[in-house]
This record gives C-alpha cells, sequence and structure tokens, in this order.
C-alpha cells in the first residue's frame, strides 16, 4: 500500500504535468505545415523544415543523455525548456518558408530533445523502484493525451487568433511546464562513484547483443510508422472514410493498459512481457492487412493500442536495466532516438512495400518483421533481473565474439557472464 501512495506524489503529479504542458507546446506545432503553405512551400520544403526537429531531437540525445546523467535533471529539463522558450518568439518574425523555420526548428528539436528526455527522467524518478515500468506507462499516457488534443486545441486557436496566437499558446504551455518542474522536488539522484557510465558500459555486450538491443526499438518504431503514416490512405482504399474511431480506439486501449497493467513486467519481467506485447503488435498488423469493415476497422485500433501500451513501458525500462539506473538519462536517450530512427526509416521503407505490392501485403510484412525479430531477441538478448537489480545471465547460443574494453574475447562457456558488475541499487 505504501507504494501504491507514494507512486502519486505530489513532486510526481507535479512532474507529470510538466512533461503534459512540455508536450502540449510541441503538439500544438502538428498545424505548422498549415502556416508554411502561405508561403507556397513545396511539399519537400515544408518536410524539411518539419522533419529538422525530429533529426536534430534524434541526434543530441545521446550527447545530453549522458549529461542528464551526471548533472541534475531538473538543470537540464528546464535548460531545454528554456531554449525552447527562448527560440518561440521568434517564430513571429517568420515571413517566408526560406532559412529562418528551418533554424528555429532545428533548435526547437534540441530543446524538445533535452527536456522531453530530462523530464520524463525527472518523472521516474520520483516514483518507487519497484514501478518504474508503470511510472514510464503513466509518463506515456500524459504524452498520448497531449498529441491527441494538441492538434484540435491547435485548430480552434488558429480559427480564432491566427498562427500569432497559436505560438503565443505554445509559449505559455512552456511557462506552465516551467513552472511545474521548477515546483517538483527532485528525488535524489544515485551516487555515480564508481559506477560505470553509460557509454562505457556498452562494452560490456558482445557486437552481436548491442545490434539485438538496438533494433528492437528500431524494429517497433517503424512498425508504428507502417501504421500510424499510412492507415489514412488504407481506410480510404477499403472504403472506410472515418479514422477518427481508430485512433480513439487505439489511445484508449494504450491509455487503460498502461493504467491497469502497465506494471506486469515490473512483477515478471521485461522480456517476460516484451514478447507478449510484441506478438500483440504483429497480430494487429495481421488483422489489417484482412480488414474490411469498419467494426473490424476499429477492433485493429483497440488491438494495436493494447500492445503499444504494453511494449513502452516493458522496453524503455528493458532498456534502463541493461545499461543500469544511474545511466537513465542515457538510456531513455538512446531508446528515444532509436525509436524515432525506426519511425523515420520506416515510413520510406514501407511507403515502398505498398508501392510494389499493396497496402495489405504491406501490413503482413510488418507484423512478419516484428514477430521474427521478437523471436531472435527472446532467444538471445540478455534478460536483466526484475527491478535492475543484481546480475543477469544470457545463453550464448551462437558462440559469437564478446566485447570487452577493446579487447576481443571468444566465449566458450556456455553462458554469458553477468553484464551487472556493480549494477544498480536503485
Amino acid at each position: 500500500m505504501n507504494s501504491v501512495r507514494s507512486f502519486w506524489n505530489k513532486n510526481f503529479l507535479l512532474a507529470l504535468f510538466g512533461y503534459f504542458f512540455l508536450f502540449m507546446s510541441i503538439s500544438l506545432f502538428f498545424l505548422f505545415p498549415v502556416f508554411l503553405k502561405q508561403f507556397q512551400a513545396t511539399e519537400s520544403r515544408v518536410g524539411l523544415i518539419m522533419g529538422i526537429h525530429s533529426l536534430m531531437a534524434i541526434f543530441i540525445r545521446p550527447f545530453f543523455g549522458r549529461l542528464i546523467d551526471v548533472r541534475p535533471r531538473k538543470e537540464m529539463s528546464l535548460f531545454g525548456i528554456g531554449l525552447l522558450l527562448v527560440v518561440m518568439p521568434f517564430f513571429h518574425l517568420i515571413r517566408d518558408a526560406g532559412v529562418l523555420p528551418v533554424v528555429l526548428r532545428a533548435l526547437t528539436g534540441i530543446g524538445w530533445g533535452v527536456s522531453m528526455t530530462a523530464t520524463i527522467a525527472i518523472c521516474s524518478d520520483l516514483a518507487p523502484v519497484e514501478k518504474l515500468a508503470h511510472s514510464m506507462g503513466i509518463i506515456g499516457v500524459a504524452g498520448l493525451i497531449a498529441s491527441a488534443l494538441g492538434p484540435s486545441l491547435a485548430e480552434e486557436i488558429v480559427s480564432r487568433f491566427g498562427f500569432h496566437g497559436l505560438f503565443w499558446a505554445s509559449a505559455a504551455f512552456l511557462v506552465l511546464s516551467m513552472a511545474c518542474v521548477l515546483a517538483a522536488k527532485e528525488a535524489e539522484q544515485l551516487e555515480r562513484q564508481g559506477k560505470t557510465s553509460g557509454l562505457r558500459k556498452l562494452r560490456d555486450f558482445s557486437l552481436f547483443v548491442l545490434i539485438l538491443i538496438g533494433c528492437l526499438p528500431v524494429f517497433h518504431g517503424a512498425v508504428r510508422s507502417a501504421v500510424v503514416y499510412f492507415i489514412a490512405v488504407f481506410a480510404r482504399s477499403i472504403g472506410v472514410e472515418r479514422i477518427g474511431p481508430f485512433f480513439l480506439a487505439f489511445s484508449i486501449a494504450a491509455i487503460l493498459t498502461r493504467f491497469f497493467i502497465g506494471d506486469l513486467s515490473d512483477r515478471y519481467g521485461r522480456k517476460q512481457v516484451i514478447l507478449p506485447a510484441a506478438l500483440v503488435i504483429s497480430l494487429n498488423c495481421f488483422l489489417l492487412s484482412s480488414v474490411r469493415t469498419s467494426p473490424f476497422f476499429i477492433l485493429a485500433g483497440l488491438i494495436g493500442g493494447f500492445g503499444q501500451g504494453l511494449i513502452f513501458p516493458a522496453l524503455s525500462t528493458y532498456i534502463i536495466d541493461v545499461l543500469g539506473r544511474e545511466n537513465k538519462g542515457f538510456a531513455l536517450s538512446l531508446y528515444l532516438s532509436l525509436f524515432d530512427v525506426g519511425m523515420g526509416l520506416g515510413s520510406p521503407f514501407f511507403g515502398w512495400v505498398s508501392d510494389l505490392f499493396g497496402f495489405r501485403k504491406m501490413y503482413l510484412i510488418a507484423g512478419g518483421f516484428l514477430f521474427v525479430f521478437s523471436l531472435v531477441f527472446t532467444l538471445w538478448a540478455p534478460s536483466p533481473p526484475k527491478n535492475g537489480g543484481g546480475g543477469s545471465e544470457t545463453v550464448n547460443l551462437l558462440g559469437l565474439p564478446s566485447i570487452k574494453g577493446k579487447k576481443i574475447i571468444l566465449t566458450s562457456a556456455p553462458r554469458w557472464r553477468s553484464i551487472f558488475e556493480g549494477g544498480s541499487s536503485a
């Protein structure tokens, strides 16, 4: 009971609202392409201006992730939010789709990448250690709600006050976010003396295992892009006119899953949840490949939301446990960057697949990719202990070389040595 009460403490809620308002500020910019169109910007130009934001966030996260571990998290969160606040007024000066919007979107990408990662770390620090995955799921719910409300609110603001009103509203949400982060009392960070930094920790694993760990978020992001970016066009191709019910069902299922069973990996282990969650997402893709009516279309949304609600908290905390709780900032930044890379690469790849084979086979291929890779991941990726403590072992079925420091050591023993030497006690 104490853990349940401490989970919803005042500081956690303040930090959570800080993250929600931060996400709301960014989600208002989903309408920014409409603003750029008034300058007769080409589609490729709009794509560059919008995409540079994500590219910069992907690029800087791993670098700032380490700073989030060695500096106070609140300091890094406020730095990112402050950068966004400084940049926001300059959007009022945009008069064309030239260099200025590209630079501003690049700067907001940096601010977003830093503030998002640091604020998530603050929130998760304020939850009980044994509820890490559950807290990550709840944090994700705040992002889901913000991404659902943001575009609708942006349309209302633009219709009433124009895009200058939108820019002021975005700045106002940033002020609210900063106020919440300032008001939240930051949890005491782990003592890092004698601990291994995130980058050095990676040397404890074989190249094969590193690829396994890194590829699953990429595959997950790629499959997510196949659903999110192509679902509207696919729906029209099968005669389903409204996609709103699909996304509503998806969001409701993801939110309810994270609230009520988001702690499954806290109780039973990360990999024990990652595989079933990935299989549910694969099932969703297989169902989409055969759906022909609106009810089954909505059912696919429910199944997809259920899988997404399970996999995000389990997979994100899996990477945190593998790298150690003292490297949480680096682990979070790595996970988020890998997922975004998957989203970025998956869109053109699955677009190419759909051009060749059609949408139905595209979803079959997407589900098959995730299904096969998840099985490989389950067989050979290391299994961190529940709650991230103690040691971990994984069977080396392939007898592949391990990387330790700068030396290559051939592993002949049937099991890997512990990957959690001096692991986190968080």
